[in-house]
């Protein structure tokens, strides 16, 4: 017996058929299945999803809505998506600080290059956009927090070791004491400035008259310009040689201006001057003036050797500052003044180490004492004037007539 084909649009003249019905979208094959919409026949998914968007789409959506209406999350469930959204949004927002800081942060190709190669950058190779950032860098602290606070070398444990010959010069270390030395305290001792090579002089052979009863007094001037440029420069004259002379010359009395202070309170009150003065107030003031005195009164303690070995290191700085002063680099200086001054600061601190290396130790623990207690007096006269001008703010506010009696 012949089966019976029928076509879709045959189909709806009689539902009871049992004749086999063609698919109405590909034509090709008998259909499966039946449209809950529109009663459509089709063969499969594919027809299904060919034959009306319309249905189709519909059908998804009446799912999808009739599914979240039978969903009620709990309050568990609400907390867990509100913080998955938070994490979601602070994770966006530190993607576009990243973006924001990268982008501030990238420098252009001409100085990528010069960076590349080791090339020396200078602040006028910088584009102007790139100035702009690294002016706001330096205004907002940024740039200091990449610069490692440096660790004076006199206050190392090594400091307390140093040893010099009856001459003054460097002593050479036994190799077998050398490994011996651990790492840490080897790398202390390479910190720490190196003594002269010749040796010192007698001060006899330098001047036939007797030494000044005031050298004290200029020492603690010269020490103390010298550890406020190592800190000024992060312990690291040798990056600018002449600014780092310029430097102890201004800060320096004895050096800078031919000054003879007679007493420890003069040298040190002009000292804490230039330290407060506008050219280096953003080292901290007052406050970071009196700590160097700290400093002076550590170089002290330890004694001759580690005070030959400073001015050593400072004479060092002298000469340096002094070849920079005869190149082109210092023409924008009064070169020639500048260089006799540097000149006669050479000779003053040659001279003075050479008197240091005579004198006794126990002249530098008095020193030390005299130092401290003229510190003490300068913080209680800090004090003194703090307190009293605040006083006198209260007194003024006080004595104001806040309201006017109206006659």
């Amino acid at each position: 017996m012949a089966e019976t084909i029928v076509t879709s649009d045959q189909s709806s003249t009689s539902k009871l058929n049992p004749a086999r019905i063609i698919c109405h979208v590909c034509q090709k094959q008998f259909s499966q299945y039946t449209c809950p919409r529109c009663n459509s026949r089709y063969c499969s998914l594919q027809c299904y999803k060919s034959h009306s968007l319309r249905c189709t789409e519909s059908f998804m959506k009446e799912n999808v809505v009739q599914e979240l209406q039978q969903m009620q999350p709990d309050e568990q469930t609400k907390h867990k998506m509100l913080d998955i959204l938070k994490r979601f949004h602070s994770e966006e927002e530190m993607d576009s600080l990243d973006e924001d800081s990268f982008e501030d942060s990238s420098l252009s190709e001409k100085t990528v290059e010069k960076i590349m190669s080791g090339q020396e950058i200078n602040f006028d190779d910088l584009s102007l956009e790139e100035k702009k950032r690294f002016q706001r860098a330096i205004a907002s602290g940024e740039l200091s927090k990449m610069i490692t606070p440096w660790d004076p070398w006199w206050s190392k444990l090594s400091a307390r070791n140093i040893r010099l010959s009856k001459e003054g010069t460097q002593l050479v270390q036994p190799l077998a004491e050398q490994e011996s030395v651990d790492e840490t305290e080897s790398n202390e001792s390479s910190e720490i400035p190196l003594g002269p090579e010749v040796p010192l002089p007698p001060l006899s052979r330098l001047s036939s008259k007797e030494p000044s009863p005031l050298l004290s007094v200029h020492l603690v001037d010269i020490l103390y310009s010298y550890c406020f440029t190592l800190r000024l420069y992060n312990g690291d004259w040798r990056s600018d040689p002449i600014g780092s002379v310029m430097v102890l010359l201004s800060v320096s009395s004895v050096l800078g201006q031919g000054g003879q202070p007679e007493t420890a309170l003069e040298s040190l009150s002009h000292c804490l001057e230039q330290v407060c003065s506008p050219a280096y107030r953003h080292m901290g003031g007052l406050q970071f003036g009196l700590g160097v005195i700290d400093d002076v009164i550590g170089l002290l303690s330890l004694g001759t050797p580690a005070m030959v070995c400073a001015l050593c290191d400072m004479h060092r700085l002298i000469q340096e500052g002094e070849k920079e002063a005869k190149s082109e680099k210092a023409r924008k200086f009064r070169r020639d003044e500048i260089r006799s001054t540097i000149k006669k600061a050479e000779r003053k601190i040659y001279f003075i180490m050479c008197w240091v290396h005579e004198q006794p130790e126990e002249a530098w623990s008095s020193l030390a004492a005299i130092i401290t207690a003229q510190k003490t007096s300068a913080m209680e006269f800090q004090w003194s004037n703090n307190t009293a001008g605040k006083l006198n703010n209260k007194a003024q506010t006080r004595g104001k007539c806040l309201i006017e009696e109206i006659e």
